[in-house]
């Protein structure tokens, strides 16, 4: 997979924040990226006709997982992360040339809110969140069995113009009504959609980078900093506090996702000299304000 070969790229999820903008840049270095599309009648000898002969296949899907968390959704965010990888893996295995690569979706909501954690850390939360990405990744390794390289991007929040968490975070602090979320010492643990970008490109180029691997910026902060620097380079007011109980009433269970602390450290990508656009949350803010 030397850089200057026309990659080919295979896609699942390709129509979300990160999907499109891994497309875009894959297809600007003229390599050949395909869409995958699982619904629960595809085979996985469908997938297998699609991804076969392909360098990389990047697996991002899954159901939006800040939304209001019923009996139901939980299975729908379920379903459309662990089925939907099992299928993968399982197109991997038929495969007669199999991806050099599998990169796979997973979050820092695995790690519990108690302790500071690099990769290594063993200290899973004990919640459906944490099950949900335990699970999801327990899938994607098993691709390593048929000797392919597999890396499980645990995201952080990722910062971006075009949606994501911006899209929920930005509005009411420019109408002035933007304040704390709970107690406002949750850690959060955030990344730039620009430094996601380049650490997959790192990652592709950097063969002994394999397991998991925190997408998190070296500088994760509490809410309450957050909502500082917020109110500063935005030019608000700050002071409103979103009690923890309003988050819960409109998030039911999905509400961990908000209020949670998670304070997660890039250490895999140190370690291998990656560095970053974006260290400090003000700068990525004010390069999506700008």
């Amino acid at each position: 997979m030397a850089s200057g070969n026309r990659l080919k790229i295979a896609i699942c999820g390709k129509s979300g924040l990160v999907g499109s903008k891994l497309e875009k840049l894959f297809a600007s270095q003229h390599n050949e990226v395909i869409g995958i599309k699982i619904r629960e009648d595809t085979s996985a000898f469908d997938v297998a006709k699609q991804i076969e002969k392909c360098d990389i296949l990047i697996n991002l899907s899954g159901t939006t997982i800040l939304a209001p968390w019923s009996d139901s959704y939980k299975k729908k965010l379920y379903g459309s992360r662990i089925d939907t990888t099992k299928k993968l893996v399982d197109a991997v295995m038929i495969c007669k040339e199999k991806p050099k690569l599998f990169l796979s979706a997973s979050a820092v909501g695995i790690y519990d809110s108690v302790h500071a954690h690099s990769e290594s850390s063993e200290n899973v939360a004990n919640d459906f969140l944490s099950k949900l990405c335990m699970d999801w990744e327990a899938e994607a390794r098993k691709a390593e069995e048929f000797g392919v390289r597999t890396v499980t991007m645990r995201f952080g929040v990722i910062l971006a113009k075009e949606g994501g968490a911006m899209d929920k975070i930005l509005p009411p602090f420019k109408m002035g009504v933007g304040g704390e979320l709970g107690s406002g010492k949750q850690m959060v643990s955030w990344i730039h959609i620009e430094d996601l970008l380049r650490a997959v490109l790192f990652i592709i180029k950097t063969p002994d980078i394999s397991g998991a691997v925190n997408f998190t910026a070296p500088y994760p902060l509490s809410n309450s900093e957050q909502t500082k620097i917020l109110g500063k380079v935005l030019h608000r007011p700050a002071f409103l506090r979103v009690p923890a109980f309003a988050i819960k009433l409109i998030f039911g269970e999905g509400a961990t996702v908000v209020l949670d602390s998670k304070e997660v450290y890039p250490s895999k990508l140190a370690e291998h000299g990656f560095v970053f656009e974006y260290e400090k949350f003000e700068d990525a803010l004010k390069e999506i304000v700008r």
